[in-house]
């Protein structure tokens, strides 16, 4: 699936996590859209002490900034599907059946899970 046959606002997200992904130079980068229509991009943290995946990175940046749910969320990455725990965090904040769409590098969805 392209952007093109995407709703608009879901490849919005695909297109900020391509692009974090892309200026930072990480494995993966991640996009979540809460229930206000906010945005949150997130590259992998690779560091010693600390080590997150892009997605749950975006998903703790939205309840940092106080959302209290998601309605969609994305990962670019070269893996063919989204971690079980990276989907896991989508359904600690979004609750059952929001869609996790997983696309690769140059920003096309290969698989959508969804949460819960």
């Amino acid at each position: 699936m392209t952007s093109a046959e995407l709703d608009p606002e879901d490849a919005k997200i695909i297109t900020l996590a391509r692009s974090t992904r892309a200026r930072t130079g990480a494995a993966e980068g991640a996009g979540v859209r809460d229930t206000t229509g906010r945005t949150y991009t997130a590259a992998t943290v690779d560091l010693p002490s600390l080590r997150l995946s892009a997605l749950r990175l975006a998903v703790a940046m939205a309840v940092s900034s106080g959302a209290d749910g998601l309605e969609a969320a994305a990962v670019i990455t070269e893996a063919g599907e989204a971690a079980a725990e990276d989907v896991a965090a989508v359904a600690d904040l979004a609750g059952a059946g929001v869609p996790v769409l997983v696309a690769g590098p140059d920003g096309t969805v290969r698989t959508v899970a969804h949460s819960g």
